[in-house]
């Protein structure tokens, strides 16, 4: 029999009232996202203080670090205890998959800067060029390296700088680390590849109504997606590849 894959999700935000009601929420997001059948997937909610005992992890196959509206350079107890148990993960060498907040909290554990976005903040379907010599052939993304690739873009900070021997992966016109990795266990995405359309429009009508943006901004950030969307099948198949160790065709 084969041993069931077990998953660990760390939730560094709350469920928005719309992911709730729409989707049971964000466990179930990230879930059908990046989640098989047949596998175990465990979440915590970190930005609660809740995070799994040292002596499980290694219990589990890989680990998702989710967006957050925190700050990735703040020092709160629940961030630095973040930053402590992702370091012993890494050491451990299991996967990582970061993702928009977790992409910079990576960076950060790894010994890499992260700071406000010195072009400002992004909420929007925006394309990242990749750096097609960067992806080692075989690999995760499998043979066919696209040019570019579109992305929901949701953050105000970014990394300023890479640690050490971090690969950058991606970039686009605003931002030089759009996605990066280190060895072959952690890999980072700066935007929202478990975002749909939906989830983008609530929250740009959130914060919208929250007087955080005001109204060009808004309707510039759905404009984005009127006639296209993410290139969301393509990002499923390569986060899912890279947590699982499968080599794309």
């Amino acid at each position: 029999m084969v041993e069931q894959k077990r998953y660990a999700l760390f939730l560094a935000t709350l469920d928005s009232e719309f992911v709730k009601k729409a989707y049971g929420g964000y466990h179930n997001v990230f879930v059908s996202t990046f989640g098989d059948e047949g596998e175990q997937w465990d979440s915590f909610r970190v930005v609660s203080g809740e995070f799994p005992d040292e002596k499980d992890l290694d219990k589990y196959d890989g680990f998702v670090i989710s967006g957050s509206s925190h700050d990735a350079f703040e020092n709160c107890d629940w961030i630095l205890k973040l930053c402590d148990i992702v370091k012993k993960i890494d050491e451990m060498k299991k996967k990582i998959l970061g993702i928009c907040f977790g992409h910079q909290i990576i960076a950060r554990v790894r010994g890499g800067t992260v700071g406000r976005a010195r072009k400002g903040p992004e909420l929007k379907l925006g394309d990242i060029t990749i750096v097609k010599d960067a992806i080692t052939p075989l690999s995760y993304f499998g043979d066919e390296v696209p040019e570019t690739m579109a992305i929901i873009k949701c953050h105000q900070d970014e990394v300023l700088v890479l640690p050490e021997t971090a690969k950058v992966l991606g970039y686009s016109d605003n931002y030089e680390v759009e996605m990066f990795s280190i060895e072959d266990h952690l890999f980072c995405i700066q935007g929202h590849p478990e975002y749909n359309k939906e989830i983008l429009f609530e929250i740009v009508d959130r914060v919208l109504g929250l007087g955080y943006v005001k109204q060009d901004f808004a309707d510039a950030a759905k404009a984005t997606m009127e006639k296209r969307g993410a290139d969301r099948k393509l990002w499923e198949k390569i986060c899912k590849n890279f947590l699982k160790g499968r080599v794309s065709d």
